[in-house]
């Protein structure tokens, strides 16, 4: 099999680390109170929305390694029509995606959803994921970072 190498345009991590490690304590306070797994699918899908290889592959990993099944991984893409995701995950992925979408907003409906099984702090650490995912992967699309790279 042949693969294609995307070259990557900068390493942003060298080239502006205080932004670099802004983001990092950003990504961390986000994490806060979350359930491993969940954070996980939550920046997947974040991640596939916007088609972040890198943020994918390593997400991915994470996800294998806090137990996630592969089942779970591969139908993410389509949770709306999976049955195997809870009604709480389905609420995290609904935010992540009007989040990550955003042009049209985040929906009522979406928000009221989410708030219904995430209480207003882990709502707030939620929606605090979510943003922080999209950070990453519009550094790391628009500097071509792939996977495997440093």
């Amino acid at each position: 099999m042949t693969t294609y190498q995307v070259p990557q345009r900068m390493n942003f991590s060298t080239v502006a680390p205080k932004v670099f490690k802004a983001v990092l304590a950003l990504d961390a306070a986000a994490r806060e109170g979350l359930d491993p797994a969940l954070l996980e699918l939550v920046q997947i899908r974040a991640s596939q929305i916007n088609r972040c290889a890198y943020c994918i592959d390593y997400h991915v990993s994470d996800a294998r390694k806090a137990g996630e099944s592969e089942d779970r991984i591969h139908q993410l893409a389509a949770w709306e029509e999976s049955s195997l995701f809870t009604g709480k995950e389905r609420a995290a992925l609904a935010l992540a995606e009007a989040v990550t979408l955003l042009p049209g907003g985040v929906p009522d409906a979406v928000y009221e959803e989410a708030a219904q099984h995430f209480e207003e702090k882990e709502l707030a650490q939620l929606i605090a994921l979510i943003f922080t995912t999209n950070a990453w992967n519009r550094m790391n699309v628009t500097t071509r970072k792939t996977p495997g790279t440093p």
